[in-house]
């Protein structure tokens, strides 16, 4: 199987870009529902003309429907699923466990994308999504090549890698950073980047958040040989010429041809201090990070950027068209067309006259048929048969050859897509009791009071058998998962701890495997009541609600399943695998419990679990006081990081008697929202 080269497209002109430069497929975004919502995108009859404009040129589409959607948009996303389906896009790349059952309902046919924003990187998380009728997943981009070519190996569906682009400091799919401290969310397509700004670790680079971006075009080779299905470029915020120079480069290493000079000119089209390899070579350091410098942006020239704008500025003919002619007197001449199994006949409107001067002959006749410049057609054979002396003028000819590869083009582009009649069944509610249970997670330990009442208790999952034992506890499966998932299974299958807290379709799939209650967390990123519905026909018992979610929505969620929410606790902004801290310091330094510094020298603290380190937010999220505000739900959940004991009773004591708050807090999303 060929390996594919996906590039991006946030407008017209990057999308020409990419095809004409050799692009095998192409993604980009409609409407409101896609991951680079301040992208050009295509809307209305740009999504018709970019879909057909692919399809003429061999050029496969996938549309990105990449977000998160609220209950109120599922009418919307549907009809918009309904219309890229229709214009026969190849493959729809999907977030939202809902868009999955919407798009398996409406048009079976369609090729189902996981998007990397499902933060799925694990075997188990694999075959899960080939559940659900996903034939592709795109990787997250931390793994290795190890690891990249142990999925290859075993995956029952097709993967997709980055390969060259920027590379974001968290698990893609587990951001709140954006969202938290300005309502602009990277679920929502409406990242602000803030992790580009200074974030500071204790003697590290300044900008411990942000990292170089991604480039490992000189691996497409030992990728492909692998079994990568595509390999695939970020870049739809980026120019015309970014993206022909990027598809250029791809090419050249599955020729064998890549050079540094091409290196050193999609470095200067647009790099962050260069680029890193880091992740895929399993070499973390302090190398990886960078930032856009005034002499990275100054390095794109004006003479280089005209180098790869000649790549698109003509059309490039990419089918053979053999074209018979007949014609003879009294009757209008016939022109048809062939190619690629396509077979077309337009007809003149004016009889074929006996010449009274010149008439027509063969050679005038191929030299004008020939004439296809501007299309994607090039002449392959043409076959005259013109029978006697006859006039047929010049412009009937050029009409002729026009109508025939219109013609032509509506074969290639094909009939729209037939659909299916879909109604979507409300799910029904479960009953709901007068009041809560109490849900408490904890760091450690440590933190557990002896006298304060935590309700039902989750412990991380590497605590002894013993404590798990004696509070009857639940485990918290690692949210980060990539590295050592069979670990991670075989100490769920050995605990003896009844209930697993789920963060991710990953850790669903390995407690499910395990035997597991499964609760689902917040990061499970559940925004709806039908992607409620389908988590809980994935197995999970229970389901905390997006962190995203206002108050207000969460209240007229349809609930399926058992759900609750977060009521208190330090709001985890980011999740990487490659530590900030240790820009600055070693772990024996750090002790698992350090801290990054904003450029008001606000701090965020960082623990580490499982190989990669979480960012909390600076204050804790506060709704023990307003708990009402979320209506009648079947749990509550506390979540504790930094909080000592005393700390910890002197919550749970304000939780029960819904007191107001008296130190720093924050009421996180659940009024204000998110964009």
């Amino acid at each position: 199987m060929k390996t594919e080269i996906l590039a991006p497209a946030g407008s017209f002109n990057a999308l020409r870009a990419a095809v004409l430069s050799g692009a095998d497929a192409v993604y980009f975004g409609t409407g409101s529902f896609n991951a680079r919502r301040n992208a050009d995108n295509f809307n209305s009859d740009e999504l018709k003309r970019a879909i057909d404009y692919c399809h003429l040129h061999g050029v496969k589409c996938h549309i990105t429907l990449n977000t998160l959607v609220l209950d109120s948009e599922l009418d919307r996303f549907s009809k918009t699923v309904k219309r890229v389906c229709e214009l026969n896009a190849d493959a729809l790349i999907l977030q939202d466990l809902a868009a999955a059952r919407i798009v398996r309902r409406l048009c079976p046919e369609i090729e189902l994308h996981a998007s990397t924003q499902m933060s799925t990187g694990t075997l188990e998380g694999l075959k899960l999504l080939e559940q659900l009728s996903f034939s592709r997943a795109v990787l997250p981009r931390e793994l290795s090549k190890r690891e990249i070519l142990y999925l290859c190996e075993h995956s029952p569906i097709d993967l997709e890698c980055f390969v060259h682009g920027a590379l974001c400091m968290c698990v893609s799919g587990q951001c709140l950073l954006s969202s938290m401290l300005g309502s602009r969310s990277g679920n929502r397509g409406l990242c602000a980047q803030p992790c580009r700004l200074p974030f500071k670790a204790e003697n590290g680079t300044g900008h411990d958040l942000s990292l170089k971006d991604l480039s490992i075009i000189e691996s497409m080779d030992f990728l492909s040989r692998a079994g990568v299905s595509s390999f695939k470029i970020e870049g739809r915020m980026k120019r015309p010429e970014y993206v022909s120079a990027a598809v250029t480069a791809c090419r050249e290493s599955l020729e064998g041809t890549y050079s540094e000079q091409r290196k050193h000119e999609l470095k200067s089209l647009f790099s962050r201090s260069g680029f890193t390899d880091g992740y895929f070579e399993g070499k973390l350091s302090r190398e990886m990070f960078g930032i856009r410098e005034r002499e990275n942006v100054v390095s794109a020239s004006s003479e280089l950027l005209k180098k790869y704008e000649k790549n698109y500025e003509k059309e490039i003919a990419v089918h053979g068209v053999s074209f018979r002619l007949s014609a003879q007197e009294g009757k209008a001449p016939v022109l048809t067309a062939s190619t690629a199994g396509h077979c077309v006949t337009a007809e003149g409107t004016e009889p074929a006259q006996r010449a009274l001067n010149k008439a027509l002959s063969v050679k005038d006749a191929v030299s004008q048929l020939s004439k296809c410049g501007g299309t994607v057609f090039y002449p392959e054979e043409i076959e005259c048969n013109i029978k006697g002396e006859l006039f047929v003028p010049m412009s009937t000819l050029n009409s002729l050859r026009r109508n025939a590869l219109s013609l032509l083009e509506k074969k290639i582009i094909g009939e729209k897509r037939r659909l299916n009649d879909y109604v979507e069944e409300i799910p029904e509610p479960i009953p709901v009791p007068g009041k809560a249970e109490l849900y408490s997670v904890f760091d450690s330990v440590a933190q557990i009071p002896d006298t304060a009442d935590c309700g039902r208790i989750f412990l991380p999952l590497d605590t002894p058998d013993k404590a798990l034992e004696e509070y009857n506890a639940g485990v918290v499966v690692p949210r980060g998962l990539l590295f050592n998932s069979d670990e991670v299974y075989e100490r769920l299958a050995s605990v003896g701890a009844e209930y697993a807290l789920c963060n991710t379709l990953d850790a669903v799939s390995l407690a499910k495997k395990a035997g597991k209650k499964i609760i689902g967390g917040p990061f499970l990123n559940i925004f709806n009541s039908l992607s409620l519905d389908e988590i809980g026909k994935l197995g999970a018992e229970q389901v905390a609600l997006s962190y995203e979610l206002t108050a207000e929505q969460i209240k007229k969620m349809t609930k399926s399943v058992k759900t609750g929410c977060v009521l208190y606790g330090r709001t985890p902004l980011m999740i990487t695998a490659n530590c900030p801290v240790k820009n600055g310091k070693n772990c024996a330094e750090c002790k698992r419990s350090c801290s990054l510094s904003d450029r008001k020298g606000i701090e965020f603290p960082i623990r580490c679990t499982n190989g990669f380190s979480e960012l909390f937010n600076s204050r804790p999220t506060y709704m023990l006081d307003k708990a009402d505000a979320f209506g009648r739900l079947h749990f509550h959940m506390l979540v504790f990081t930094t909080e000592t004991a005393r700390q910890v009773s002197n919550i749970i004591n304000a939780y029960y008697a819904a007191e107001k708050p008296d130190a720093e807090f924050t009421r996180g999303l659940y009024f204000r929202g998110v964009e």
